[in-house]
């Protein structure tokens, strides 16, 4: 099981943008999919997306209205989250995960990195 570090998480003013990371120790293609969770206070834990391996498919729960995208660096062992349109209710701590999630099902916990926290407030 690789081991996963996020970073990129800070303050910003709602209508701004951040740019999340994530550090992989092992080979993020062997891995196969990888998603983005988030927790808030609001919603608990929230599946938020999902790219598979090569990168060349994506999936995103509806509730994100697009404002954020998911890429990933293979060759650098990296997973990436833009978010753009940031607003308060999207404070929270930000966590990559290995596998793949969906509205339904998030991936479990033992699977995700240590999480970087957004804050989103004027």
């Amino acid at each position: 099981q690789v081991q996963l570090v996020e970073s990129g998480g800070g303050l910003v003013r709602p209508g701004g943008s951040l740019k999340l990371s994530c550090a992989a120790s092992g080979d993020i293609f062997r891995v196969g999919a990888m998603s983005w969770v988030r927790q808030t206070p609001e919603k608990g834990s929230e599946w938020l997306a999902t790219i598979n391996e090569d990168g060349y498919h994506t999936n995103y729960a509806a509730s994100l209205k697009g404002r954020f995208t998911i890429s990933r660096d293979n060759s650098k062992n990296m997973l990436f989250l833009q978010l753009t349109g940031l607003e308060p209710a999207d404070t929270g701590a930000y966590y990559c995960a290995s596998g793949p999630g969906s509205a339904q099902v998030v991936p479990p916990r033992r699977l995700w990195g240590r999480g970087t926290q957004v804050t989103v407030s004027s």
